[in-house]
């Protein structure tokens, strides 16, 4: 099986290769198109900020090689909320994958939360086989300032101030808020869930 991790300038790629790898999986890393194209499932790491990410996907056309992919595809963190419509990160339009907006975490006076959200935090209303052996308030790991509000296409809900997507999942796209390569069992299950879809 040939799975490939989309190389762009905001991965956090060194975690997610050690995470497969505890998992007996491996990787290759890369931006070229044509290889992209061709693998059997597709991973789409991010850690940065949205409308540089944007910039670079669209200079190299992969904002279109990814919205067109047909294989699976599993969107982390950044990854995932650039697979949404609008990010308000820098006022950045996305791939429009998934059809929900981006929205910064906001601390309300009936919830002081601290901004971003680093740290351990629950999931629920787990649905689709990415979730397979997971148990419902299991805890992954998070890092994060912006959020995907809940929609059609939410599979999991975390509750942080307020309530939000912490996955999503359209037709082949799935999409992480969480870290799996840093949410210890619980992340190598949900790997291992994605890699046999």
């Amino acid at each position: 099986m040939k799975l490939v991790i989309i190389k762009y300038n905001a991965g956090n790629i060194q975690s997610v290769l050690y995470a497969l790898e505890r998992i007996g999986a491996t990787a290759i890393v890369t931006d070229d198109i044509a290889e992209i194209k061709v693998a059997d499932k597709v991973i789409f790491p991010g850690v940065g900020e949205a409308s540089t990410a944007m910039r670079y996907l669209k200079e190299r056309k992969l904002d279109q090689v990814i919205a067109g992919l047909q294989q699976p595809v599993l969107g982390i963190c950044l990854g995932m909320q650039l697979m949404c419509r609008y990010s308000e990160e820098n006022n950045t339009d996305c791939l429009g994958i998934f059809n929900e907006d981006v929205k910064a975490f906001t601390a309300s006076a009936t919830a002081a939360i601290k901004i971003p959200q680093i740290g351990w935090n629950n999931i629920y209303h787990l649905k689709t086989p990415l979730f397979n052996g997971v148990k419902e308030n299991s805890y992954c790991y998070f890092v994060h300032g912006f959020y995907a509000a809940l929609g059609e296409h939410t599979i999991a809900a975390t509750e942080y101030g307020i309530e939000y997507s912490s996955a999503l999942h359209r037709d082949n796209f799935y999409g992480t808020q969480f870290h799996p390569e840093k949410s210890a069992g619980v992340g190598e299950q949900i790997l291992k869930n994605f890699i046999e879809l």
